[in-house]
């Protein structure tokens, strides 16, 4: 991903092909946390509660959280279609997480993310 004004974010983004409730889809900070990557990244503690995101036609939520060892920050994304999802981590420098979520949603809502999803989830 590239450089926003605040600073660089590593953007990592994978499907979930029947991951998700078919049913609920991502409806609350537990189903994020499940169906989210940051299990990846090492321990981490949130920093207030989620959200509710739209990205293209899909439903999610998002978050933001404190990696314990470091002082970085990351942003938690998970969004689905029906029972398959897409799950995105930001991983930001030191400072407030939660004001770069506006760039990093417009950068998931944008065309070439979103027929990357559309193909990936076999929209």
């Amino acid at each position: 991903m590239p450089t926003i004004a605040a600073g660089e974010v590593q953007l990592y983004v994978r499907a979930k092909l029947g991951f998700c409730n078919c049913t609920t889809g991502v409806a609350d900070d537990t189903d994020l946390e499940q169906m989210g990557d940051l299990a990846l990244i090492g321990k981490t503690t949130p920093i207030g509660a989620g959200r509710e995101i739209v990205v293209g036609p899909m439903q999610g939520r998002s978050r933001a959280y404190r990696v314990e060892g470091n002082g970085n920050a990351a942003l938690s994304f998970a969004f689905n279609q029906r029972c398959d999802m897409v799950a995105a981590t930001a991983l930001v420098g030191r400072g407030v997480p939660g004001s770069l979520e506006p760039a990093v949603l417009a950068f998931l809502n944008s065309d070439r993310m979103l027929k990357w999803a559309e193909i990936a989830l076999g929209l």
